[in-house]
């Protein structure tokens, strides 16, 4: 009895000793990562089907959403100064190359035999990667295109022409601006930023003959063929657009377009399934898609771009980050969404596998428009004049994000009707002459 009583007094020990040394050092918690993404429809998809990934992992995920303009400024103060903020980021085609080569990024050119690299575009995997390797994986592609009201060319006995020119879309936007039953002849992105308004003004100003730079990187702002496009922009937006434009960028023209309120729209192609659900679009039915116009030459008048996930050099936690990325941008996510939320709506623009469905041939019509457009926007040639920079609707070098920020405010003033095209182009080239005076030293 007296050896049984000292055995059990030993367990009660040994337990004690486990329960305090569980209170003092417990065991290590769920892992987790915070994700910082842009408030579009896709992205808002992701998040949901992300519960899935947590299943899978045992990983918990704090998501961060935010507008366009404000992810921008917060992903660059973060990982310009090292934080920790972040384990995934989501990025594009312009920072990708830029904060690779600073060092900034993991590299994301590992994430296995079976995730299929071989499958996503060329041109998309290019505009991610530095020095050959891939720095973000793109969760979806895009060109430009032109969205269309068919019922209301219809009834003005109007007819899309396949390839518009920007003259026609002139023609067409006062024949159908009906502001009394809440129909605008166009609606184009105004609110300033370089990846708002300048995203679209920069295919114009290309269309139009112009460039950003010249081969010794001074800027062309006051150039003939500028001041052509940002008047042609300005004079269409003031006559035919909705009302406030200054305040819409691409959520916002997209709203405006799937409740019926614009004749045309001229923006990302990657909108085009919100447009064909009827559920959230009341032009489902009537709903028209063109390439992205022309005024004088096809150089830079559809961009290429693509939204991507990438990890920062400072997280911690790399490896977790890659298997979220490696699920969120494959193949197989790209199925899952295609079953649950329907084929119309999978992450469009990324891989080949994707246009060779039939499935998806059969659910998205707008589907070759858009695979065509993105194989040929060479963003390696985005004027006919001779430039020393890659990118359709960005520049490719640090400085354009102040620059096209800038830029932007001042096109903004000059649509408000603040100060002339005139004035607003001649603050917009000293604004980009000073930020370029460090470069034209070196």
């Amino acid at each position: 009895m007296a050896s049984a009583n000292l055995t059990w007094k030993i367990l009660g020990l040994l337990l004690g000793a486990a329960l305090l040394a569980w209170m003092l050092y417990p065991s290590p918690s769920r892992p987790e990562l915070t994700i910082a993404t842009v408030n579009n429809a896709d992205m808002i998809l992701m998040q949901q089907l992300s519960k899935e990934f947590e299943k899978q992992s045992g990983v918990k995920l704090h998501w961060v959403v935010l507008g366009e303009n404000v992810l921008r400024q917060r992903l660059t103060i973060d990982i310009s100064t090292g934080s920790n903020t972040f384990d995934v980021i989501t990025i594009g085609s312009y920072e990708a190359p830029l904060w690779a080569e600073r060092g900034w990024l993991v590299p994301v050119d590992d994430l296995g035999a079976d995730y299929g690299y071989d499958d996503i575009f060329k041109v998309i995997r290019q505009g991610l990667s530095y020095q050959g390797k891939l720095y973000a994986a793109p969760f979806y592609g895009e060109s430009s295109f032109t969205y269309y009201r068919k019922d209301l060319f219809e009834k003005a006995g109007l007819a899309m022409p396949s390839e518009p020119h920007y003259e026609q879309i002139r023609q067409f936007a006062q024949r159908l601006h009906d502001p009394e039953h809440g129909v605008y002849g166009i609606c184009l992105r105004g609110e300033p930023g370089w990846g708002q308004n300048m995203g679209y003004i920069s295919t114009l100003v290309h269309t139009f003959g112009g460039r950003w730079m010249d081969l010794d990187w001074k800027p062309q702002l006051t150039t003939p063929a500028w001041n052509e496009a940002v008047s042609f922009y300005v004079d269409l937006l003031r006559n035919y657009g909705p009302p406030g434009a200054i305040t819409n960028g691409y959520n916002e023209n997209r709203a405006l377009f799937a409740n019926g309120n614009c004749a045309m729209w001229v923006d990302a192609t990657s909108a085009a399934s919100y447009f064909l659900d009827p559920s959230q679009s009341r032009v489902a039915t009537t709903t028209g898609f063109a390439k992205a116009p022309i005024a004088k030459v096809p150089n830079g008048a559809a961009w290429v771009w693509s939204w991507a996930l990438a990890i920062p050099a400072s997280s911690p936690r790399s490896a977790l980050a890659k298997q979220f990325i490696k699920w969120a941008t494959s193949r197989s996510y790209i199925a899952r969404v295609g079953e649950r939320f329907g084929w119309v709506w999978v992450p469009p623009g990324s891989r080949q596998s994707t246009y060779d469905n039939p499935q998806y041939q059969r659910a998205a019509p707008f589907a070759p428009l858009v695979l065509d457009a993105i194989l040929h926007a060479d963003y390696t040639k985005p004027s006919a004049l001779p430039v020393p920079y890659v990118g359709i609707q960005y520049v490719g070098i640090p400085e354009f994000q102040a620059i096209g920020t800038e830029v932007g405010q001042e096109i903004s003033a000059a649509l408000a009707g603040r100060v002339t095209v005139e004035q607003a182009l001649a603050l917009a080239q000293a604004d980009a002459e000073r930020a370029m005076q460090g470069r034209q030293l070196k």
